[in-house]
């Protein structure tokens, strides 16, 4: 049976929770909206996708994503414009990305029709669960789990994709405290570094546990073989204004993720005539840039981060001071350039906004 767009069912909750949220008091991921996006991939065929009530889910103890982590997700935000009207920012890209994610992982791909069709239906139904606050959005969390009642080691050949939603306001309500990381490792060429697998971030809860007993908010991975090219922060993309240039480490090596806040950065520096490096940046420069007075600023940017402003990056002993942020040119233009857009208070001429 082919399935289409039209194909998707609802079914709507009998009374909506909304009365429980208050939009003065927003804590990232720990509301969720009304309804959820359910689909089954099984004998190599997309079964009828539904959106039905928020609910729990019950599974198998020997449900295969419980023992070998075949588990992949997305993160994407809907926001709404002057008028009222959601926009969901870049979803197609996030499309793109979380197929790359089910190739390298042995799953099967998500069509158009769910992913996007089903999202924006899920958006409409919920538009209600979208705040409207400056720097608020509805996060919107598409993933895939393999879902065989299987322990042996093979790929799995049943599948749930899902997405939830939730109201989110700032991820980071202050600028962050960034550590280098020269111990531990996240991702190597040939690896899975570049996608939004489980994993990738279950790695990451023990040194990120660590440096957060010491003060810091996350970590700035390294390259796997020198500890000595930057990769990227644990929730985000990184980015340096050295000199009148912006550097951010390239993608090249399949170690970093391909983030869409970062392609969308690059894309509005570049029109502005800013030059934008992407390229191998070893910790090494930046210390010596910071010495020298060249190091202006840095920044982080992600789905949930948005722009996250950094103002300290330590080294071993050596703690880097970011000059005060009133003064940065670069990342402030661009968190007020990227919200006119998202918001749709500005034209986009990018296509990326898409409404629901």
């Amino acid at each position: 049976m082919i399935v289409t767009a039209l194909d998707i069912k609802v079914s709507k909750v009998e009374n909506s929770r909304i009365g429980e949220l208050d939009p003065s008091n927003i804590q990232f991921g720990k509301t969720y909206s009304d309804h959820m996006l359910v689909a089954y991939y099984e004998d190599g065929v997309w079964k009828q996708p539904e959106i039905m009530p928020f609910h729990d889910l019950t599974f198998s103890p020997a449900t295969t994503f419980f023992h070998y982590g075949q588990a992949i997700f997305e993160g994407v935000k809907a926001y709404k414009d002057p008028e009222g009207n959601p926009l969901i920012f870049r979803p197609y890209d996030n499309w793109t990305r979380m197929n790359r994610s089910a190739e390298r992982m042995a799953m099967p791909e998500v069509p158009e029709y769910i992913f996007i069709e089903g999202m924006r239906k899920l958006i409409d139904l919920d538009r209600d669960w979208i705040p409207t606050g400056e720097e608020s959005s509805l996060y919107i969390r598409p993933f895939m789990l393999a879902i065989d009642e299987f322990i042996g080691v093979r790929p799995a050949e049943k599948f749930m994709f899902m997405i939830i939603t939730s109201p989110a306001g700032p991820y980071y309500n202050h600028p962050v405290s960034i550590y280098v990381q020269d111990k531990y490792v996240r991702a190597f060429p040939g690896g899975i570094g570049f996608t939004k697998a489980a994993g990738n971030y279950g790695m990451s809860m023990y040194p990120t546990q660590q440096i957060k007993k010491m003060g810091y908010d996350q970590i700035l991975w390294t390259d796997g073989f020198e500890h000595k090219y930057v990769q990227e922060i644990g929730t985000m993309n990184v980015f340096f204004v050295i000199g009148d240039k912006v550097i951010t480490p390239d993608i090249t090596q399949d170690t970093i993720l391909a983030g869409v806040t970062r392609d969308s950065v690059i894309t509005l520096l570049r029109e502005k005539g800013i030059i934008v490096e992407e390229r191998p940046l070893s910790i090494d420069e930046i210390e010596a840039a910071y010495r020298s007075g060249q190091l202006k600023e840095a920044f982080g940017t992600g789905t949930a981060a948005s722009i996250a402003p950094i103002y300290a990056l330590t080294f071993h002993e050596d703690k880097m001071l970011l000059p005060p942020m009133e003064t940065w040119e670069v990342a402030n233009w661009l968190k007020k350039e990227l919200a006119d857009i998202r918001y749709g208070r500005k034209t986009d001429i990018h296509g990326w906004a898409v409404s629901v």
